[in-house]
């Protein structure tokens, strides 16, 4: 089986990051996708974050009704900094079967070498992306190819998907604003009725 694995902070998930999972599946044509809400990122820090029960519950309501799509909790019951590596070879006890698809952001694509232990995340999965704007692509693409030397499988696919960014949205929330059409409905309904990102956060993730 051939499975999509799309970690992230999802603070909030939201219609961007479901494009970019929707895109990548179809065009590599993956069986089942593993949704991951990180415990903490080792990237991030956050005053005003949801708190991971409810980056996990809004990640479940933003993928009801996908087929063969696993919102799971393991970097939560892990806690602490939530390294790819870990999950990785994790995800490949659990399912020795499966060819493993790491989805990843253009920024992350481009640093990828540098976090921990790199060669254990390469041999492990397929590394994926897609670029942000037409500058992206070719950048991307040179990357793509040092990645390579390094024992990488790569895939970078040159399409688009809705831009939007979590900051984006905490910051409408907390001006006040409409997030209608940013996140899905039922995640936008649970945003609102429990009061989060009213406060400031530093967090900065897409």
């Amino acid at each position: 089986m051939r499975t999509a694995v799309f970690g992230g902070s999802f603070d909030p998930i939201h219609n961007g990051h479901i494009d970019l999972l929707r895109v990548i599946v179809d065009n590599l044509a993956l069986d089942r996708s593993i949704i991951i809400p990180a415990f903490v990122s080792p990237f991030k820090t956050a005053r005003g974050a949801a708190a991971p029960e409810h980056r996990l519950e809004m990640c479940r309501l933003a993928f009801e009704g996908w087929t063969n799509a696993i919102v799971s909790d393991i970097e939560l019951r892990r806690e602490g900094a939530s390294y790819t590596c870990d999950t990785l070879t994790y995800l490949s006890e659990m399912y020795p079967e499966d060819e493993l698809f790491l989805i990843t952001g253009a920024d992350a694509f481009l640093t990828i070498q540098s976090w921990r232990s790199p060669e254990v995340i390469f041999s492990k999965a397929t590394v994926c992306t897609i670029p942000r704007n037409g500058d992206d692509a070719t950048r991307l693409e040179s990357h793509s190819d040092y990645l390579k030397t390094l024992g990488a499988r790569t895939a970078v696919l040159d399409v688009r998907v809705m831009a939007v960014s979590s900051t984006e949205i905490r910051e409408r929330i907390r001006n006040c604003q409409s997030i209608n059409g940013l996140v899905p409905d039922r995640v936008e309904r649970y945003i609102l009725s429990r009061g989060l990102y009213t406060e400031v956060s530093e967090s900065d993730d897409g």
